[in-house]
């Protein structure tokens, strides 16, 4: 057998503020999920995405040192027109999330902003020019 790409997980700091941000961006995961140690959300496609608490995680390995601060994963959210990555950004960042490139035209044909989830993972939006 092969292995095969099934999830990307995340480790987080406050479950209900990580996906409080993801909530913004499309994604259904119920409130009650909020207060969970561990949750996972299927993608179109079947892909999911797993969010673990930082307690949680160390459960699991006892000395590990969680990194934070934009490098470390960068998620992607296709827009349906430039006009939409500009939208998703004011919204995100007028609710109080960080910024890290405002929308502008990439050299690549794309529109395309960086915005920081709470545990300073970066989102890039983007789309077709």
């Amino acid at each position: 057998m092969t292995p095969r790409f099934d999830c990307t997980g995340l480790v987080v700091a406050d479950m209900a503020a990580s996906l409080a941000f993801y909530r913004r961006l499309g994604l259904d995961v119920p409130a009650e999920a909020d207060a969970l140690p561990h949750v996972e959300h299927v993608l179109p496609g079947g892909l999911r995405l797993l969010w673990d608490t930082d307690e949680t995680y160390r459960s699991f390995d006892p000395d590990t040192a969680l990194s934070s601060g934009p490098g470390r994963v960068t998620l992607g959210f296709a827009c349906a027109g430039p006009a939409e990555v500009d939208k998703v950004w004011a919204d995100l960042t007028g609710a109080g999330y960080r910024g890290l490139k405002e929308p502008w035209d990439a050299v690549w044909g794309q529109r395309y902003a960086i915005v920081l989830d709470p545990d300073g993972n970066s989102i890039d939006l983007f789309a077709a020019l």
